[in-house]
């Protein structure tokens, strides 16, 4: 099936976390088809390590629903930049370079006309603001993207993924943010035009069949 738009122009337990909500009523979904639209502005993906940010983007790739050059992301800028992870004692000016960097590329794309896709963590209030402090000057729409799977889910994403400089206790500690600082209502009060929970192994759906339910305009 290939995507319908292709274009972007000028700590909690799985017992207790509640299913993602249906946020695709905003005003910017559902597609008539059922698909849910995203407009050209900022994506800013949220969601711990392991969550599905990278394998998501890659299926909207794959499916031409957007430009490999819109997603812009901190893990592969720091690959660039240093190869192998830098030493702790620099870890604080490596990562002041790297988002540095990420923000030059997203104001890059911005200011083209052109989506771009924010693939970091992105859980904490400081994080998001600073990228939504980018797009509002370029009078661009904010959509957040998240990915909720619950920690089971996380814990077993990440045994699959060969990821030696996370660990199991940063999953578990970046989950806690998300759950205490990166729900809906909170994401829509710093500035999120549009909220929507991404669809993942919690509810049988593959990155490649969650990215059959967006539609990038």
């Amino acid at each position: 099936m290939e995507c319908r738009t292709a274009h972007n122009g000028p700590p909690p337990t799985a017992a207790t976390d509640p299913p993602p909500e249906d946020s695709r009523a905003g005003p910017h979904g559902p597609a008539p088809s059922g698909l849910t639209r995203v407009p050209v502005g900022l994506v800013v993906l949220v969601g711990p390590p392991a969550s599905g940010k990278s394998s998501f983007v890659r299926a909207l790739i794959a499916r031409g629903c957007i430009d490999e050059d819109a997603v812009v992301s901190s893990d592969e800028i720091r690959a660039e930049l240093f190869g192998t992870a830098p030493t702790e004692a620099h870890a604080d000016a490596a990562d002041a370079q790297i988002f540095m960097e990420r923000d030059r590329r997203i104001v890059a794309r911005l200011a083209g006309g052109h989506t771009a896709v924010a693939e970091s963590t992105n859980v904490t209030s400081q994080a998001r603001t600073r990228l939504i402090a980018i797009a509002r000057r370029f009078d661009a729409p904010v959509t957040m993207l998240r990915f909720n799977p619950g920690l089971c889910v996380l814990l077993e994403q990440h045994a699959e993924r060969d990821r030696t400089d996370i660990t199991t206790a940063d999953i578990h500690a970046v989950a806690t943010v998300m759950a205490l600082h990166a729900d809906t209502d909170q994401l829509r009060s710093e500035g999120a035009h549009v909220v929507h929970d991404v669809p993942g192994r919690r509810q049988g759906v593959t990155p490649a069949e969650a990215a059959t339910h967006f539609s990038f305009i």
